[in-house]
């Protein structure tokens, strides 16, 4: 625990960081080009092992614990945790369709830049399906956030809630988010854009986790029943964004390979911030 600091306000520190790592990894677009995809694959890998073990470590387990000790469940303490995790997952799903009929991502420029990389481009049966590249990631991002908020929301809850696990979950969510940013900036600057506007584009997709690790962590501070279901419903969102987004794109350009076992690495790399620093 910082001491003089309550749950909002490292939240708020913690999702700083993990916005700067973003913007790192979008910084790389000044050093690789544009054609350097088995970076992009392998380092979207490594995400989706490090989400994936987070996933666990510091948000499942801690929300099954606390069913478990103080939510009155009973043998029935799965119950709040497989809801708050089908809706984590819902929600992203859900997103996923609305977004075309709410406008996201409705830039010409940006949707003309994403199309030049067919590589990058799901969906593309959907004739909004290039625009929706960037409104994805910024919608990762956001739920990383709102996972960190949480995480520092639930601190000293249970006996896994701890501040270390919060600050672990922060530093993992922050080793993903490197790549993330590389992933924005890199196809824009192959697109044309200029070095220092694809950069800014690609750390922009982190700069709402800020507000979303304040929300989640206001949320289970002022509902503290509410916690099981939140971190479950972190845990569900980011399982499905690594299942539905983040393996499918990285696999797709012949590096499925590179891109399993750069997940792997990440999954342990996870795991040890979660055992060994926890």
């Amino acid at each position: 625990m910082l001491h003089g600091h309550g749950a909002v306000s490292q939240a708020l520190l913690g999702t700083f960081f993990t916005w700067g790592m973003t913007a790192a990894g979008a910084a790389l677009v000044f050093v690789f080009s544009s054609g350097q995809r088995r970076i992009l694959d392998g380092s979207l890998g490594f995400a989706a092992g490090v989400m994936l073990a987070a996933s666990y470590w510091s948000l499942l387990a801690p929300a099954v614990e606390m069913a478990t000790s103080s939510g009155g469940f009973g043998a029935f303490a799965f119950f709040p945790v497989a809801v708050g995790f089908t809706l984590g997952a819902a929600f992203v799903y859900l997103a996923d369709l609305l977004m075309p009929h709410l406008g996201a991502a409705e830039d010409p420029q940006m949707a003309l830049a994403l199309t030049s990389d067919p590589a990058l481009v799901k969906k593309k049966s959907d004739p909004e399906g290039p625009t929706l590249l960037l409104a994805e990631s910024e919608l990762s991002i956001r739920i990383e956030g709102l996972a960190v908020g949480v995480g520092f929301g639930a601190v000293e809850k249970t006996a896994s809630a701890t501040f270390e696990s919060a600050r672990n979950l922060a530093i993992g969510i922050g080793i993903q988010n490197f790549p993330e940013g590389l992933a924005v900036s890199l196809p824009l600057r192959g697109a044309g854009f200029s070095t220092w506007r694809a950069f800014w584009y690609g750390q922009l997709s982190g700069m709402v986790e800020p507000l979303a690790g304040v929300f989640g962590a206001f949320a289970v501070v002022l509902a503290e029943p509410i916690l099981p279901y939140a971190l479950a419903f972190a845990a569900g969102a980011m399982v499905y964004v690594v299942m539905d987004d983040i393996i499918p794109e990285a696999q797709i350009s012949g590096n499925g390979k590179l891109a399993s076992w750069a997940c792997i690495l990440g999954f342990v790399v996870m795991m040890s911030l979660d055992v060994g620093l926890g």
